[in-house]
């Protein structure tokens, strides 16, 4: 056996299918944000990395119990 033909990966032996037109976007472009609406997501981004999340009540009785 050559070495080319154990070096040859078969799962490149076919081609690439065409990429999906829906992943190119035509169209218009986003607006930028304004610089207001900008600051704005920073605060809000902020607070949401400072708070904690409430965690929801744990059960008294484990699941044997309850049945």
């Amino acid at each position: 056996m050559s070495s080319t033909d154990r070096d040859v990966d078969h799962a490149l032996a076919y081609p690439e299918p065409p990429a999906s037109p829906l992943w190119h976007r035509h169209g218009a472009k986003a607006r930028p944000l304004t610089p207001s609406q900008q600051r704005r997501n920073r605060e809000l981004l902020d607070i949401a990395q400072r708070t904690t999340r409430p965690r929801s009540p744990r059960p008294t009785e484990t699941l044997a119990e309850a049945s």
